[in-house]
């Protein structure tokens, strides 16, 4: 299996001759505006280019996979991407509706714990919790994916989360071959994190079976963790060769 990373939180996972794309936030630099005013600079999103290798990966996918709307996940040129080349797209229950309005090609909407069959295997939807407190019923809901695929090692996609019992339980339970992360501790102007504090990734990398692979960092506004400062997180509790930190446009190889 390889992870192609484009940026942001989207990636593209190579698994045999299936190109299954994540979270297509497509949009060129600066077209949304700032999701932070005060607590960070007020920059337009998202902060940087798409990488000049994208368009390569993009040509060769066959499915996607949203695990919300969010326009960080999902764009208007990730829809676009998605109708124009009829991508097969899996999403949660709770947004099938509203993407087959938008015209994508929905072919399977997931409940919590819901298993499907998938390219041979199985994806399940798992449960995610977008950000601590009442900030979790501004930010919406959220679905995770475990992905388990003929020759290959399992995955999953935790999504935008905080660390919870279904986390864990996905991590300890299924331990899966490689955990995907949300890392950039993302925050509004008010109330708590988005995503994982710098205590629950430290929690999840600890706890995840296998290798991590962090994602959701330098593209956003929002998001403060930079990739030296989650490396020097890392080094700090002696995690830093549990985690894959990528560049904008980098492969990694499992």
């Amino acid at each position: 299996m390889k992870i192609h990373h484009i940026r942001n939180a989207t990636f593209v996972i190579e698994a045999g001759n299936n190109f299954i794309l994540v979270d297509p936030m497509l949009g060129k630099k600066g077209f949304l505006p700032p999701f932070a005013f005060f607590r960070f600079k007020a920059k337009r999103n998202p902060t940087v280019e798409l990488p000049n290798n994208y368009n390569a990966v993009l040509d060769k996918v066959t499915h996607c996979l949203i695990t919300h709307l969010h326009p960080d996940h999902i764009d208007s040129a990730g829809k676009k991407f998605l109708i124009e080349n009829n991508i097969l797209v899996i999403c949660s229950i709770k947004d099938a509706e509203k993407l087959k309005k938008d015209g994508l090609n929905i072919v399977s909407s997931l409940e919590y714990w819901q298993k499907d069959e998938f390219l041979g295997g199985t994806i399940l939807g798992t449960p995610a919790k977008h950000g601590y407190g009442f900030i979790t019923s501004i930010a919406g809901n959220v679905i995770g994916f475990h992905l388990e695929l003929p020759n290959e090692p399992s995955i999953y996609i935790s999504a935008d989360t905080i660390y919870t019992n279904a986390v864990d339980k996905v991590l300890s339970e299924m331990k899966p071959g490689i955990t995907v992360l949300a890392a950039g501790n993302a925050q509004f102007d008010f109330g708590k994190q988005l995503i994982m504090n710098p205590e629950d990734i430290v929690e999840f990398i600890k706890n995840s079976p296998n290798k991590v692979y962090a994602n959701h960092i330098e593209s956003l506004n929002h998001c403060p963790m930079t990739r030296c400062q989650l490396k020097s997180l890392m080094e700090e509790h002696d995690l830093l060769g549990k985690v894959y930190i990528p560049e904008d446009g980098e492969t990694i190889t499992f």
